[in-house]
């Protein structure tokens, strides 16, 4: 819990820089996850990506004509299945602070990078057997996560946007294991500037 407040705490901070600055806003974004765990004790054949989702707020702030910084806040479901005999997968509930540097292209088109922070606040591995779904929490999962967050994304009119981004997990999955075993993964997001 003291985790969770630590990060709302700097959002705010951040929230509150950029809101300061000129020709800056807030918004809403969400969208899908496509996420399974990647380094090198996986075996690719093991895993697949799970569809899960993202929803939250973002502050962003233009420093320059053509560079914006843009911290977030957001609720993150994650996490890997197997297409094994059971259909296993786990199920991974993440609060993500992402804070996002923004280099526009153009008007439209921008490129970004940034580091992202996240809590677990939820963990499960599930299964299905004999028509049932089967499901147990566990405390294996690290509290704590870390990414660099890389993507495009394109402004429409009225304030309307679209992005896709990588999350490339720097932080093991397990705690107190050597296995390196990162989240990794895919979100396609629409948003609204305010």
């Amino acid at each position: 819990m003291k985790k969770l407040g630590l990060l709302l705490s700097l959002l705010l901070i951040g929230t509150v820089a950029v809101h300061g600055q000129s020709n800056s806003g807030f918004g809403l974004r969400g969208g899908a996850n496509l996420f399974t765990w990647g380094g090198s004790d996986v075996n690719s054949n093991d895993y697949n990506n799970r569809v899960g989702f993202h929803a939250g707020f973002y502050g962003n702030g233009f420093v320059s004509e053509r560079f914006s910084i843009e911290p977030g806040l957001y609720y993150s479901v994650k996490g890997t299945q197997n297409d094994d005999m059971v259909n296993s997968r786990a199920v991974l509930d993440y609060v993500e602070l992402p804070v996002l540097f923004r280099i526009y292209a153009t008007d439209g088109v921008n490129l970004f990078f940034g580091p992202q922070a996240s809590v677990l606040v939820g963990s499960s591995f599930e299964a299905d057997a004999l028509g049932n779904t089967y499901g147990w929490d566990t405390d294996n999962i690290n509290d704590f996560d870390a990414a660099v967050v890389v993507g495009v994304g394109y402004n429409l009119p009225k304030g309307f946007n679209l992005q896709a981004s990588y999350d490339f997990g720097i932080n093991p999955v397990f705690k107190d294991s050597d296995a390196s075993v990162y989240n990794r993964g895919f979100k396609l997001s629409a948003g609204i500037s305010f």
